[in-house]
């Protein structure tokens, strides 16, 4: 919950300062907003939760001004107000800082926060500039550097940037999409600091988010959305976890407990089936990606990476499922050095990929949900028998899958695209364990999957890694990770910061190792 010693009181009769009535929004063949209803109050964290594609980024564009209410009224500060673009929500004071950043890389921070202001001096110096930013950052409590370049800041630096840029410019309600997907554990901390600090003068934050705990954690009032209208909203204190849970789904949600490894559960082989030497490979820029990767992954194991987004986990998932190449060093399957393997190669050999990007690297959308779902098992029995394929088998395999995977089908003859993205993942997931007898490498599995989805799959997970699989989980969620893994691996700018056992893991140091840094160097810096 906030500070409650710098909780705002505002003054009798002060209205909300963003009241949205009745707000509706359609598109072709989907209701996105329908009648919700919505305040926001001076001096409050209000989150918005959801499932994907519940109605809160169109909810949120329509009070930025991208999108135009089909009905229903805007109302700021006790005044009902149109937007018809995010210039006019902005002089409003309402503005909102995105999951992707709207920076400019070759910029330095002070020519960011001033770019398009029209408080920018005409003539200023990037002494001028710097001199403002730095005050700026001062007076919202923002650390910035106002003279480094874009491009050469972390990922949370970037952000605080972002946040800058729309306080400069006299945002009141300040609306957060996703923060913490791109922040260690310490990066997070201060941002919740500053955005309390924030809200302590009378101004509002609406904090969108998928993680519970963290919803709990900031916030003072929570308001739910489900398929495109607001079930409820309440007060963070009186929630838990899993009644968040179920008015998100509309069901109760049972969260299984996967620490444990059950009796019977397949042990942690001695020997590696997997290891990386020394393995560098390219990003599709033709830049370096990984630079000497070492890596072993064990049979009955689940092996976590963790780290920021975007520090080489999509080019380490692809080159353990042979479906990019390394430019040096070795990959060793059963102590044996692979040469020159793809896909296929790597799915004889035992290894499943559930990969990042689900419809465009692990489907073919414009192809049937019978061919998407039995494409690993295309050329062998029933599928294929004496070199013919046989659609009756493939169609009664494919919907052995996809009961399995939980996803109601009405036509496996439809092209997969037709399908929700939770299903779709969830069909991709168990496709890929069916083949995955040695290694699944799962990058990102809960992505996109509501609470209940999510914890059937990961499940699964701990089911496969029971059967004595190993299990590659690249995520972005350290409760995940700490929930799930054997060992937790580090990816900080393509390289390996740590690996540690799961047993005994400091979460500080996780979060120091995401940032690139280790406790020895924090300890150097301290004394230095």
């Amino acid at each position: 919950m906030t500070d409650q010693s710098k909780t705002y009181v505002a003054p009798p009769g002060t209205p909300p300062l963003v009241q949205l009535k009745g707000i509706a929004k359609y598109f072709p063949g989907v209701i996105a907003n329908q009648d919700v209803d919505i305040e926001v109050l001076p001096g409050e964290i209000h989150a918005l939760l959801g499932e994907n594609g519940a109605g809160k980024s169109t909810l949120m564009n329509i009070l930025t001004g991208i999108y135009q209410p089909d009905a229903g009224e805007i109302i700021i500060d006790g005044y009902a107000r149109e937007f018809s673009s995010p210039v006019q929500a902005i002089a409003a004071g309402i503005g909102m800082v995105h999951q992707h950043f709207k920076l400019v890389q070759a910029f330095t921070v002070a020519e960011n926060i001033h770019l398009g202001w029209s408080e920018t001096p005409r003539r200023a110096s990037a002494a001028v500039l710097e001199a403002r930013t730095a005050e700026l950052a001062r007076r919202f409590n923002l650390d910035t550097k106002p003279s480094a370049r874009v491009s050469d800041l972390s990922t949370g630096e970037q952000q605080r940037v972002e946040i800058l840029r729309v306080l400069a410019r006299k945002a009141k309600v300040l609306i957060l999409d996703e923060p913490t997907a791109v922040l260690t554990p310490a990066e997070a901390r201060e941002l919740f600091k500053a955005l309390r600090e924030f809200v302590s003068t009378g101004n509002a934050v609406i904090f969108i988010s998928h993680k519970l705990d963290e919803v709990l954690e900031i916030s003072d009032r929570i308001s739910i959305l489900r398929g495109g209208r607001k079930v409820a909203t309440e007060m963070a204190a009186d929630c838990t976890p899993a009644s968040l849970a179920r008015l998100m789904v509309g069901r109760d949600i049972v969260l299984a407990d996967m620490r444990g490894r059950p009796e019977g559960a397949a042990k942690i082989s001695a020997e590696p089936v997997m290891r990386l030497e020394g393995v560098r490979a390219l990003s599709d820029a033709g830049r370096e990606a990984l630079h000497g990767i070492d890596l072993t992954v064990h049979a009955g194991e689940i092996l976590g990476v963790a780290g920021v987004a975007g520090n080489g986990q999509r080019e380490l998932s692809q080159i353990l499922t042979g479906t990019r190449s390394i430019s040096a060093g070795r990959i060793l399957i059963d102590g044996k050095p692979v040469t020159h393997a793809d896909a296929a190669d790597f799915v004889a050999r035992g290894i499943g990929h559930i990969p990042e990007d689900r419809l465009h690297s692990g489907l073919a959308p414009g192809l049937s949900i019978t061919v998407n779902a039995v494409m690993r098992e295309y050329g062998k029995p029933p599928v294929t028998k004496g070199g013919f394929y046989n659609p009756g088998a493939a169609t009664t395999l494919a919907k052995e899958i996809a009961s399995v995977a939980e996803v109601a089908i009405p036509d496996f003859a439809m092209p997969i695209r037709n399908l929700s993205g939770g299903n779709q993942q969830r069909l991709v997931a168990r496709r890929e364990m069916r083949v995955a007898s040695k290694i699944l490498v799962a990058a990102y599995p809960s992505r996109g999957l509501d609470v209940g989805a999510i914890n059937t799959m990961l499940r699964y997970i701990v089911e496969l890694r029971n059967a004595g699989a190993g299990i590659v989980l690249i995520s972005e969620e350290l409760e995940e990770l700490l929930n799930l893994s054997d060992r937790i691996a580090v990816l900080y700018e393509g390289k390996i910061m740590g690996i540690l056992d799961n047993s005994g893991v400091d979460i500080e140091e996780i979060g120091l190792l995401m940032g690139g840094r280790t406790a020895a160097m924090k300890k150097e810096a301290a004394h230095g």
